[in-house]
């Protein structure tokens, strides 16, 4: 019978693997909970209505990217292909507008999208993100792009590039799509047939073709950036005031446009060019209306979601800790009664007195249990031969001697103590 393979796009996460996913995990907890922030878990899958109002019914991922179903009871639900509009729904069904302002919230989690799988780009895929819901202030923007720098610096992705814009209020960008809608038909002949069929359904994603004659027109098309409300300058200035205080470089990008429509005011992105044609390993930006259009009250917010596959694909290899082996059990004879259950229970009760001990499994022979116990790297071997009887060998000095089974674990728990 032929191989049943996983589908594609998606991939296993081998226990070689699970290491470094487990060390992103550990800085992640550690950058986050330092600046206040707490994990959230939200379902696998949404109300499809969620993505569409959310998210943007004329964006890509919307329209083409999003594997939705029924549930049977004539309901669209959605596998989520974003986290940022599942914990705003969060924060409005659970009352979160009455704790202390802002909520902090971060993730770590599966999401799901319908497009070409490429290095670094999967049908399921993980992310990283931090969303702080309640604050409009230019500080909390600056917040979550230090954070993000942070845990790309602490995973060894070096040679980043922030980019940074402002897409000031939802009102500016209807005023500036109109523009640049007339400007795109005024030059349609020279644009890409994509980008040609989504000049009125979204325009502004004009900025992300790389098509070489897009790419000309859209290098003298007007910019969002000049065109942006008092207040909504300001707010951006304010912000890259505070990034200049870290010295954390960044370039202004009037072009940068994210595939979301919820997205007001201050704009970024990480790039690092390690990754190749998707350089792209993180950002996010401000999203004030978002939570009105699920249904809450109006209620700022910013947040950033990076790829955990880009990171360690970007990232240098971290320090990881080779599990200890405190003891092997290994039983002698299988066929001695009681010898079986007395090494059984040995490593058991091992464990519960809080050492790693594991049951030599395979029955190997003593001398092959013993090249396995070195490549486990284990401490000690009790050589269980009876039910009372037992060997206690020590791997690094390679001395045994006989001791009444009962006297292995606070033997081991005294030689812990001493070392």
């Amino acid at each position: 019978m032929p191989l049943i393979q996983a589908p594609r796009g998606t991939y296993d996460v081998l226990p070689e693997d699970v290491a470094r996913r487990g060390a992103l995990t550990a800085r992640a907890t550690e950058i986050f909970s330092a600046a206040g922030y707490h994990r959230i878990e939200t379902p696998v899958f949404e109300a499809t209505e969620l993505f569409a109002r959310g998210v943007g019914a004329a964006t890509d991922i919307v329209q083409k990217e999003m594997y939705s179903f029924d549930d049977g009871g004539g309901r669209s639900l959605t596998l989520r292909p974003e986290g940022t509009a599942p914990i705003c729904r969060a924060y409005v069904e659970h009352g979160m507008h009455k704790l202390p302002q802002p909520v902090k919230l971060w993730y770590l989690a599966p999401f799901f999208r319908a497009e070409a799988p490429q290095r670094g780009r999967y049908r399921q895929f993980w992310q990283v993100g931090a969303e702080a819901i309640g604050s409009a202030a230019p500080e909390t923007d600056a917040e979550l792009i230090v954070l993000l720098a942070e845990l790309l610096a602490a995973m060894g992705v070096a040679g980043t590039r922030l980019r940074l814009a402002s897409l000031g209020t939802p009102e500016t960008r209807s005023e500036y799509r109109e523009q640049l809608t007339a400007y795109l038909h005024a030059h349609e002949s020279e644009l890409a047939p994509e980008v040609r069929a989504r000049i009125e359904l979204n325009p502004m994603r004009a900025f992300d073709s790389g098509d070489p004659g897009t790419q000309r027109v859209m290098a003298v098309a007007p910019k969002l950036l000049d065109q942006l409300a008092p207040e909504d300058a300001e707010h951006f200035a304010a912000v890259r005031k505070l990034l200049d205080v870290t010295g954390i470089p960044y370039e202004v990008d009037p072009a940068l446009v994210r595939g979301l429509d919820y997205y007001t005011r201050t704009l970024f992105e990480f790039t690092c060019d390690a990754l190749g044609g998707q350089s792209g390993v993180g950002g996010g930006g401000r999203y004030d209306r978002l939570i009105e259009q699920i249904g809450g009250h109006p209620t700022p917010g910013i947040g950033f979601a990076a790829g955990v596959e880009r990171i360690l694909l970007a990232g240098s290899a971290q320090p990881i800790a080779t599990p200890n082996v405190d003891l092997l059990v290994v039983v002698s004879d299988h066929e001695r009664p009681g010898a079986l259950s007395a090494g059984f229970e040995l490593a058991r009760e091992a464990r519960r007195a809080g050492l790693s001990a594991q049951l030599e499994l395979m029955r190997r022979s003593l001398k092959s249990a013993m090249k396995h116990a070195d490549r486990l790297g284990a401490d000690y071997v009790a050589i269980v031969s009876g039910v009372g009887e037992t060997s206690l060998r020590s791997m690094a000095t390679g001395e045994q001697r006989e001791l009444a089974i009962v006297n292995v674990i606070p033997t081991l728990l005294r030689a812990s103590r001493l070392t």
